[in-house]
């Protein structure tokens, strides 16, 4: 969105900590806007980063689950991403996802930076109405102007706001804007779908799993039409003593989404299995390893299934795709 006014440099891949960033900035020539992912797991990271990028503007879409193991509770994770605030430029801004309930409980007593906001269910400084969903796009208003993304998914709408927002903060014309969010394309393993062998659709969602994103993921599953819906869920890393509760909820989520083959795989994700069994589900598959589970998903799948596969990175779900297509 910003490439549409400005020469923009930003963060490739995942190069977000205390290396990537960094390198991201040194290669700074005549650029006139910088875009930098600040990465966290622990107390004390962002707060060397935005000590690096010194930047004006920052954004916080989530405060959820991931790396909940090593920062002990939610309430942390806030604390460690309001670490940003340090390095803020003093008339710089603060753009905040308001139906959160940690950032919207922290904006309402904020007074010290300037706060924008965006949200969906809560009324906020750019509101999204109109709201239609379908498997392959969404349609909504933002404000009262109409934009579009090219994929399914409520988490994408919210993206698409605060991109909106961004632009407009920063003096972006409206038409701009609306062109640079139309323009969206999907990063390799985040809800790209693939159509393989007998019109069979894959989702592969397989870069990283949070209970958030996983539950997001189901979601967009349950809006697809399809023979049989069959979600391929692995182990959600770095949770600590909170692993077994965040594996059970995405059992819950399985049921509430109607899927109707689910397949674990990992220590960790039998726990999906698990409360999903317990919630009546009929026909859950648990696999210690990824090899057993390929060869049980490429003598199983039936043409018009869809598939959803979805874990941590480092369980290397991409191969199963590989595998089966």
């Amino acid at each position: 969105m910003l490439a549409q006014k400005f020469n923009v440099l930003k963060t490739e891949g995942n190069l977000n900590n205390h290396i990537g960033l960094p390198l991201t900035l040194l290669k700074l020539r005549d650029h006139t806007a910088v875009v930098v992912e600040m990465g966290m797991n622990h107390f004390g990271e962002i707060s060397t980063l935005t000590d690096i990028a010194k930047p004006t503007g920052c954004v916080i879409t989530n405060i959820g689950t991931s790396h909940i193991g090593n920062l002990g509770s939610r309430e942390n994770i806030l604390k460690a991403k309001l670490e940003i605030l340090e390095g803020l430029d003093k008339e710089g801004f603060v753009l905040i996802n308001n139906d959160n309930d940690l950032l919207n409980n922290w904006a309402k007593k904020e007074n010290k930076h300037k706060v924008y906001t965006y949200g969906i269910e809560n009324n906020s400084t750019y509101n999204v109405t109109n709201i239609i969903q379908s498997q392959s796009n969404s349609k909504f208003e933002i404000n009262g102007i109409k934009t579009e993304v090219l994929i399914g998914g409520k988490h994408f709408i919210y993206n698409a706001a605060c991109a909106f927002a961004i632009g407009d903060i920063l003096g972006i014309e409206k038409n701009r804007i609306i062109k640079g969010i139309s323009e969206f394309k999907l990063t390799s393993k985040r809800m790209d779908i693939k159509i393989i062998k007998d019109n069979i659709k894959v989702i592969n969602d397989s870069y990283n799993a949070s209970y958030d994103s996983m539950k997001a993921a189901l979601e967009v599953m349950q809006k697809i039409e399809a023979q049989r819906k069959i979600a391929v869920l692995g182990n959600m890393l770095e949770l600590g003593e909170y692993t077994k509760e965040l594996h059970e909820k995405v059992g819950d989520e399985v049921v509430k989404n109607k899927i109707d083959v689910l397949i674990t795989i990992g220590e960790y994700a039998k726990e999906i299995a698990n409360k999903a069994e317990r919630l009546g589900m009929k026909n859950i598959f648990k696999f210690e390893d990824i090899d057993n589970a390929i060869e049980f998903i490429r003598e199983n799948i039936q043409s018009g299934d869809l598939i959803l596969l979805k874990a941590s990175n480092s369980m290397n779900f991409s191969r199963i795709l590989d595998e089966i297509s």
